[in-house]
């Protein structure tokens, strides 16, 4: 066994990418404090062609230092918008068509492996800040809240890692 070099991997380039089919996926970034989180997100977003993230409120936004440690070249590739308040973002998704889900624990949570994503619909998934989770002002424009199962003592994932394990989820079941 040998790792595999760079170039035999086969990835696209990154106009090739902006022109590939993406996933009926956007990424929506509540306040979200942590740019080296918002970095992570646009690296996991490119792996899974997601088509854009709305990034909102304190959240950071390209260019910045601490998001391209972890994005590595991925701000170049993921489309991305920026918003002053998550509702507005949202309240124009909804308006859009998308199903709006947040990735929080609520008392109407469904837990991530009973859950199947709507094939051939639009999909808006909401991700929190790393302290107080998503704002409670968006929590009424969500039509699903889902919650990653957990076996362990502590009560959740670090956002970025959410992402991952949601996005996974939806890959696999779009």
């Amino acid at each position: 066994m040998r790792k595999l070099k760079l170039k035999e991997l086969g990835r696209m380039s990154v106009p090739e990418y902006k022109n590939s089919k993406k996933s009926p996926i956007v990424l929506v970034m509540d306040n979200i404090r942590s740019a080296m989180n918002i970095g992570s997100f646009f690296r996991t977003a490119d792996a899974f062609a997601v088509q854009k993230i709305y990034i909102c409120g304190i959240s950071a936004t390209p260019p910045h230092k601490e998001i391209n440690k972890t994005a590595i070249g991925a701000t170049e590739s993921v489309d991305w918008e920026y918003y002053k308040s998550t509702r507005e973002c949202i309240t124009k998704l909804k308006d859009k068509g998308y199903i709006i889900t947040g990735i929080e624990q609520t008392d109407q949570s469904v837990m991530l492996n009973e859950f199947v994503p709507e094939k051939d619909k639009k999909h808006a998934l909401i991700f929190g800040n790393e302290v107080s989770g998503i704002s409670d002002d968006v929590l009424d424009l969500l039509d699903f809240s889902l919650e990653i199962p957990q076996f362990g003592t502590k009560h959740s994932f670090n956002v970025a890692v959410s992402g991952g394990i949601i996005l996974w989820h939806y890959f696999l079941n779009l």
